[in-house]
């Protein structure tokens, strides 16, 4: 096969930041996606409805009408249900995130007690409205290769037992007890998987010296972890489709003596992904996982616009660096030759 034609795809977990860094980069995305969930762990967070509708007329005034940001609110213990239910009726979020305080960059106002958000999740269920997890405990006493897996067992499984009906998303994960989990619930369990981790396992981070542009949070796991998300991405199965968690930072954040977790893969995500589909030998399997199984999990129809890969006899060049007012981002290297580009 040469060359691939897809629905154009979306991308169901996205950071766009804020400011010169949101004028920098929101373009590598809108390039390609028609949609994207937008992460709301700006600072100050996006926690009520007004506030993500002045961050979606922000994004849009960058990127044009060409794109469509699908906005998030930051769930807190102060998250009043109304505003959440009145917020997704008037067509301005389309989902909560929530945040372990502390799990991750920007996450310090994340929820601490979870029986104090009882009650939006309880109005969420009944709304309809899906809940985005980011899946890691924080206990300093768990190993940080651990806390997925404990925060699927002392979180996630509790949350869904006693609030019936909610949608749940887990975000990029990154473990097979992770997979494992979604593939023994029902269809109202989804799950995000990132370009990065189908790519990277712990080792690219720490062999041969500490490299900061492969470091993310969830941490990247062990091979046999890794093997099992490209099994699950490739597998067909509609509960699983890609969220980037492209998480753009200046370099000079990452390249520093306590640097910031994300990979920035927005601008060559969808080459990476044809060439991981082709090796894996399910080529046939990228058009569900990157255009179909989203919109179906999110009750979204799938977008009649296309996109096109054809494949190359020589490797596709993408820039290293993308340069943005608040300083240069790396671009995230798979570590091998791409043979797809995007036409």
């Amino acid at each position: 096969m040469q060359t691939l034609t897809l629905p154009r795809p979306d991308d169901w977990h996205l950071h766009l930041r804020d400011g010169a860094m949101l004028t920098g980069i929101a373009a590598e995305t809108a390039r390609h996606f028609a949609r994207a969930i937008i992460m709301p762990n700006l600072v100050p967070p996006v926690v009520t409805g007004a506030e993500a509708q002045a961050y979606r007329d922000r994004i849009l005034a960058v990127t044009g009408s060409g794109f469509t940001p699908l906005m998030t609110l930051y769930l807190t213990e102060a998250t009043d249900p109304a505003d959440v239910v009145a917020a997704h009726r008037a067509g301005i979020i389309t989902a909560v995130k929530l945040y372990p305080a502390g799990a991750t960059t920007n996450s310090a106002s994340g929820v601490r007690d979870f029986d104090r958000v009882r009650g939006v999740l309880e109005a969420m269920a009944q709304a309809g409205i899906p809940l985005l997890t980011h899946g890691e405990v924080t206990d300093p006493e768990i190993d940080i290769f651990d806390r997925e897996a404990v925060f699927i067992d002392r979180v996630l499984d509790p949350i869904r037992r006693t609030t019936p009906g909610l949608r749940v998303v887990m975000e990029h994960i990154t473990t097979s007890d992770a997979v494992a989990y979604v593939q023994s619930q029902p269809d109202d369990l989804g799950a995000t998987i990132t370009t990065h981790h189908l790519v990277i396992n712990r080792n690219h981070i720490l062999v041969g010296g500490i490299k900061p542009h492969y470091y993310c949070l969830p941490v990247a796991k062990r091979e046999t972890h890794r093997q099992a998300l490209l099994a699950a991405a490739t597998s067909g199965d509609a509960r699983f489709f890609l969220g980037t968690d492209s998480a753009p930072h200046a370099d000079d954040a990452k390249e520093s003596a306590c640097g910031c977790a994300g990979c920035f893969t927005a601008t060559n995500t969808m080459s990476i992904l044809a060439q991981v589909f082709e090796a894996a030998g399910a080529l046939d399997k990228l058009e569900g996982f990157s255009s179909r199984n989203g919109p179906a999990f999110y009750r979204l129809p799938v977008n009649d616009a296309t996109l096109t890969l054809e494949k190359s006899d020589t490797p596709v060049s993408y820039p290293s660096k993308i340069d943005t007012g608040a300083g240069p981002v790396t671009v995230f290297d798979p570590g091998f030759p791409l043979y797809w580009r995007v036409l």
